[in-house]
């Protein structure tokens, strides 16, 4: 009796299936006694073709990072190899920030003055516009549906500009501007996964997009600073979009990956799968106040707790923190008085604050709605995120594989590789000037003041509804 000979009252086809079936099962994966069977022969796919460096945009950008604990400007222009040079860049302290948002119109101008006038020197020129990170403005992600019916001739251009601005409209809301609108597929009568509808014939175009709104308040408040600092607006950019941009390799995006970037004042998680942006989420807390635990507890100084958090802070206990003795100075003690605390001290004030953080961006990921998609591995970024064994500590709460990211292809910036993780978002500022931009697909107006056409018609659409 052979293989094909009928065994049972199965269908034929069925049977034959099931062959087909067996014998996908890798080589060696059957029973160990396979091991002594000659391998398989095995048609490997074509080889990919040589991905080519990336193209970027002729001419020098400028990008600066409004954080609540520093502020960063960097200036450079993309290479022929694909990667990115910084020509000069500007790093100072923060001042007129608060939980990324502006609260001291004044001191916010000087610190901006005074980090790009150090990047503008560095780099010997001059700079009139910048792309800018948005951290404030209370900045919310929402997925829009959008329909347009074609009637079975072919998607012009004409029909993609009317789908997004019926979109658009219906993202609209009294009081805030959109920021970013990220069409993450097209469906072309019901067929799902269309990247360019345009040529395709069909009865009905659709598309779900990714729409990042901020309050209008806070946008003119920061481009009233900016004008005032003799600077445009060139761009605005959700940081952890902007970190994702510069810590993420292509292929990470498109499988499936959440950007953690853990900044001073704020904690922000972007979302991308099958190389789209998906959500974005902004939590209150950041290492600023792991700083102020510290110095409530301790009795010391700001300054002197961001140094104990920086040298001698860890988000987990090790077995030798109680007998690493520290010598601590207390407010209103005198510099002469000090006091002798065991580095465990240090840590137990740090670890439930970063605990509670990542607790916090486990809920904000279940509760996105996005099932599996939020699922995959996630990547820490941002300078509060360069805690000692903080990736334990993540892979522990957040139930997912954690791996710490660091910008890409990135030459020139202020810090060695082992600390430039703080520099994530500005980097990512960069790139997106310098063509990045182009990977994502972002109808919005790079100009958020700009009168174009498309924002015209999305005006009309929404005052006839």
């Amino acid at each position: 009796m052979t293989d094909l000979t009928p065994t049972s009252d199965l269908p034929a086809f069925r049977r034959r299936r099931g062959l087909r079936g067996r014998s996908l099962i890798p080589v060696g994966g059957e029973r160990d006694v396979a091991l002594n069977r000659t391998p398989r022969e095995i048609l490997p796919l074509p080889p990919e073709e040589t991905s080519k460096p990336r193209v970027w945009r002729n001419g020098v950008f400028g990008a600066l990072d409004i954080g609540t604990t520093k502020m960063t400007c960097l200036i450079g222009k993309g290479e022929p190899d694909g990667s990115i040079q910084v020509l000069g860049y500007g790093w100072r302290r923060s001042h007129g920030i608060r939980s990324g948002s502006i609260v001291d119109i004044r001191e916010a101008e000087a610190a901006i003055r005074a980090t790009v006038g150090q990047a503008e020197e560095a780099a010997e020129r001059r700079m009139d516009s910048l792309v800018v990170n948005l951290s404030c403005g209370h900045p919310r992600s929402r997925l829009i549906d959008a329909h347009l019916p074609i009637g079975g001739r072919e998607v012009t251009d004409g029909d993609v500009q009317r789908l997004i601005a019926d979109g658009q409209a219906r993202a609209w809301s009294e009081g805030r501007d959109v920021i970013h609108t990220l069409p993450i597929g097209y469906v072309v009568d019901s067929m799902p996964g269309i990247a360019d509808p345009r040529g395709h014939q069909c009865e009905q175009l659709a598309t779900k997009l990714h729409v990042v709104d901020m309050n209008s308040s806070a946008l003119r408040t920061l481009d009233t600073v900016l004008q005032h600092s003799e600077l445009k607006l060139d761009g605005l950019v959700s940081s952890p979009f902007a970190s994702g941009v510069s810590v993420l390799a292509d292929e990470e995006r498109d499988l499936g990956v959440t950007v953690v970037e853990m900044g001073g004042g704020t904690t922000s998680l972007a979302v991308f799968c099958e190389g789209k942006l998906i959500h974005t989420a902004q939590i209150p807390v950041g290492g600023l106040h792991v700083t102020r635990d510290i110095a409530g507890v301790l009795s010391t100084s700001l300054e002197t707790a961001e140094r104990l958090k920086t040298m001698y802070g860890a988000a987990q206990l090790g077995s030798d923190d109680q007998r690493e003795i520290l010598s601590v100075p207390l407010i209103g003690e005198g510099r002469d008085r000090l006091a002798r605390i065991p580095r465990s001290k240090v840590i137990s004030v740090i670890q439930p604050r970063v605990e509670e953080t990542l607790e916090l961006v486990r809920h904000a990921l279940d509760n996105a709605g996005l099932g599996r998609l939020a699922n995959g591995r996630v990547v820490l970024t941002g300078g509060a995120s360069l805690m000692e064994g903080i990736v334990p500590v993540a892979t522990r709460i957040l139930a997912r594989p954690v791996r710490m990211g660091k910008p890409l292809n990135v030459h020139g910036l202020p810090e060695t590789a082992a600390a430039s993780a703080g520099f994530s978002t500005a980097a990512g500022l960069l790139a997106w000037a310098a063509g990045a931009d182009r990977d994502f697909g972002d109808i919005s107006a790079p100009e958020p003041r700009s009168g174009g056409l498309l924002k015209r018609f999305v005006g009309f659409i929404r005052d006839r509804g």
